[in-house]
């Protein structure tokens, strides 16, 4: 069962300009920032930045959707029983998420999420004394 979203992330094609126009323009609050990543609050969903891949024309820079779940494996299993295919399978991530992404039938990304509240907390933590 989908709890909510959890953060929408968009590609930039530079992430300090773009971070200055989240923070000083749109007066967001920045929760904090990694050299590949700037994640901004904005009334309980993150807006996340992240550089556009160079050289990789392909590659599917559209937003992408993170779609909070209690049980990540459960809802995977449920969603390929309904015939949904991923683009990236179920995996960890170093920031303490838990997640796979798949598409709606328009093409736009989804992201399954499950975090590790006490993992995320604390790469959170380092993250805001990078600023």
């Amino acid at each position: 069962m989908i709890k909510t979203v959890w953060s929408i992330t968009f590609y930039v094609s530079d992430l300090k300009r773009a971070a200055r126009f989240y923070e000083e323009t749109l007066g967001l609050e920045p929760k904090y920032e990694f050299r590949s990543y700037v994640g901004f609050e904005c009334g309980g969903i993150e807006i996340g930045l992240i550089p556009k891949p160079k050289g990789e024309a392909s590659c599917n820079t559209s937003p992408t959707v993170q779609l909070l779940v209690d049980d990540v494996d459960q809802f995977c299993r449920e969603l390929k029983m309904k015939d949904v295919k991923f683009t990236k399978e179920l995996h960890d991530e170093t920031w303490g998420g838990r997640q796979a992404t798949f598409k709606d039938p328009d093409g736009n990304v989804l992201e399954a999420t499950q975090i590790d509240w006490k993992k995320y907390f604390e790469v959170s933590a380092k993250g805001a004394q990078n600023k």
